[in-house]
C-alpha cells in the first residue's frame, strides 16, 4: 500500500523548535517574494495550453501516468515552453471525473512556487489534491481541516486544536517512539538471524502506528487486539482508496490506467475499517475528545474525524512514505556516510538518553534528513486556487493569474531549482550544514518554507519541525544500536550491533 500513498501530506506535530533565521543568499540567488513583486521583469503570456476539451486532458493524463511519468512530464514541458510557468493538465481527468477540472498553471521554480503559500493570493478550499477531492464519506461526511480555507471560521478552531494536541503529545512522544523502535529492531535482528534478510515495511508501519496512536490519541492499541494487529493496514487501505486516481504506480499498463486512474473508489470498501477506528478513538480517547469539545468548541464528531485524518493521512501516511526513503539513503551508502553519522551520534550524544534537545546538536544527521526531504518530498504535488487576479513573478518574466485558476507545484523539480541549489540532482548529505542552513528558506516540503511558522492563518504542516526531529532521533537511535546496517527502501540484509 505504501506505493499508493505518495501524494499525502506530512504532518505529525509538536511544539515549535525553530531553526535560527538563515543568513541571506548570495546576490545571484535572491528571490523576490509575492508581497514584494519585481517591477523590472517583462510581462509574458503564460505559455502552453489545455488542448481540445476531453482530448487534451486525456493526452496529458497518459503522458503523466504512462508514457513519461510525473517528473519527465513536467521536465519536457519546461523544455518545450522554455519556462517554469506554463499551462497544462494534471490527473485525474475525463472520462469519469466529469466534475473535476484538470486545468492548472504549473509553477516549477522556487520563486513562482512561493506564491502558493501566500494566503492573500490563494485559497485552499477543497484543493488538497488539486480540483479532485475524495468523497467526504471517507471522513464521516466532515470536511476536515486539510480541506478548509484559512478564511473559514472552523479552520482556526481545528488548526489550533491540532497544534495543541500535537504539543501535548510531546510529553510521551519520545518515550513511545523509542519503546516501539526497540520492539521493531528486536524483530529485525531475530528475522535476519533466521532468514538473512527482512522486509522492514510492515514492522515500521506497526511501530509508527502504535507510537502515534499513544501520542496523539492517548490510547493504547493493545486494549483492542484487532486494532493492535491490523490498525496500520486499515489506515493503508483507507488512504489508498482516496488517492488511487492521483498516484503514479508505473507498472502493468494499461491495467493501471483502466482500474486505478479511471474512477474514484467508493468508501463502502473501507467503511468497516473506518468504523472500527472511529469506535476505538471514541471509547479510548476520552481525554482528547473532552478537550476538543470543552476548550475548542468542537463537536465530538468533528474531533474524531479530524483526529483520524491527522493520525492517518498526515502523520502515519507521511511517515510511511518518508522514513523508507531516509533509511534507504543510509542503508545503501557506500561512500562513508554511515561512519560520519555514527561518529557524530556517539561523539555528541554518547551513552546519554536520546531527547529532542540532544538531536538538535546533530548537524549532519539533521542535514541528511533535510536532504532526503528535498530529493524525495513525501508530498510531491502542492496546489492553490487564485483568490483574486494577481501578477505572479518568476525569474525572467511576470504572468497574469486570473481568479479561480489553480496553481500546481511539483516539489521534486522545485527543490532542484538551479538558481538556489548547487548540483541539485546530487544527494549531498551535508548540504544544510553551517552556511548551508540558509537554504532552509527554500526547503518547501511542508507546504511552506522550513523557516516558516505554522499557524491558524496558513496551511503549513503543523509539525514540520517535529517530523525532522523525529526522523533525526530514529537515525541517532539506529547508530546508538548498530555500528552499521545494510539494505534498501524495503529490506534490511545485515546489521552489525554496536560494540
Amino acid at each position: 500500500m505504501i506505493t499508493m500513498i505518495k501524494t499525502m501530506s506530512l504532518s505529525p506535530g509538536m511544539p515549535q523548535q525553530q531553526p535560527p533565521p538563515p543568513p541571506s543568499l548570495p546576490s545571484q540567488q535572491l528571490l523576490s517574494t509575492p508581497s514584494q513583486p519585481s517591477t523590472t521583469l517583462p510581462l509574458r503570456t503564460i505559455p502552453g495550453s489545455y488542448g481540445w476539451p476531453m482530448l487534451g486532458p486525456i493526452s496529458d493524463r497518459l503522458d503523466y501516468f504512462w508514457f513519461q511519468g510525473p517528473e519527465t512530464f513536467f521536465k519536457k514541458r519546461i523544455e518545450k515552453h522554455k519556462s517554469t510557468v506554463f499551462r497544462t493538465n494534471v490527473p485525474p481527468s475525463f472520462p469519469l471525473f466529469l466534475n473535476v477540472n484538470p486545468n492548472v498553471v504549473a509553477v516549477l521554480d522556487c520563486k513562482s512556487f512561493a506564491h502558493v503559500f501566500d494566503m492573500d493570493l490563494v485559497e485552499k478550499k477543497n484543493i488538497l489534491v488539486g480540483d479532485f477531492m475524495p468523497s467526504v464519506d471517507f471522513t464521516g461526511g466532515v470536511r476536515t481541516c486539510a480541506y478548509l480555507d484559512t478564511t473559514e471560521p472552523q479552520h482556526a478552531k481545528l488548526k489550533n486544536f491540532a497544534m495543541d494536541t500535537l504539543k501535548r503529545s510531546s510529553k510521551v512522544w519520545v518515550t513511545e517512539l523509542l519503546a516501539n523502535l526497540d520492539t521493531m529492531c528486536t524483530t529485525f535482528e531475530t528475522n535476519i538471524a533466521k532468514k538473512g534478510t527482512v522486509s522492514y515495511l510492515i514492522p515500521l508501519q506497526r511501530c509508527i502506528f502504535n507510537f502515534l496512536v499513544k501520542s496523539l490519541v492517548g490510547a493504547d492499541p493493545a486494549t483492542q487486539p484487532e486494532i493492535q494487529e491490523s490498525g496500520y493496514a486499515m489506515l493503508d487501505r483507507w488512504l489508498a482508496l482516496q488517492l488511487l486516481p492521483t498516484v503514479h504506480i508505473g507498472v502493468l499498463q494499461p491495467l493501471e490506467e483502466l482500474f486505478l486512474h479511471s474512477f474514484a473508489y467508493p468508501f463502502v470498501l473501507v467503511g468497516g475499517d473506518y468504523k472500527k477506528l472511529y469506535d476505538f478513538i471514541e471509547t479510548q480517547g476520552q481525554e482528547v475528545l473532552q478537550r476538543g469539545e470543552t476548550e475548542f468548541g468542537l463537536s465530538k464528531e468533528d474531533v474524531i474525524h479530524n483526529l483520524l485524518f491527522v493520525l492517518g493521512f498526515n502523520a502515519f501516511g507521511g511517515f510511511s512514505v518518508f522514513l523508507p526513503s531516509l533509511i534507504a539513503v543510509i542503508a545503501s551508502d557506500k561512500k562513508g556516510l554511515q561512519e560520519k553519522l555514527r561518529n557524530e551520534v556517539r561523539e555528541k550524544i554518547g551513552s546519554t538518553s536520546l531527547t529532542f534537545d540532544s538531536v538538535t546538536r546533530l548537524d549532519l544527521v539533521q542535514s541528511v534528513v533535510y536532504e532526503t526531504l528535498r530529493v524525495n518530498p513525501p508530498v510531491p504535488l502542492v496546489y492553490g486556487r487564485a483568490r483574486k487576479d494577481f501578477r505572479l513573478g518568476s525569474y525572467e518574466s511576470e504572468f497574469d493569474i486570473k481568479k479561480g485558476e489553480v496553481l500546481c507545484g511539483y516539489l521534486k523539480l522545485i527543490m532542484k531549482d538551479r538558481k538556489v541549489f548547487s548540483e541539485p540532482e546530487v544527494f549531498k548529505p551535508d548540504r544544510f550544514v553551517g552556511e548551508g542552513s540558509r537554504l532552509l528558506s527554500y526547503l518547501y516540503w511542508s507546504n511552506g518554507p522550513q523557516t516558516g511558522s505554522p499557524s491558524e492563518h496558513n496551511k503549513q504542516c503543523a509539525a514540520k519541525d517535529y517530523v525532522v526531529l523525529t526522523a533525526s532521533m530514529i537515525v541517532a537511535y539506529l547508530f546508538k544500536r548498530y555500528d552499521s546496517f545494510v539494505g534498501d527502501s524495503s529490506s534490511i540484509t545485515a546489521v552489525e550491533k554496536a560494540k
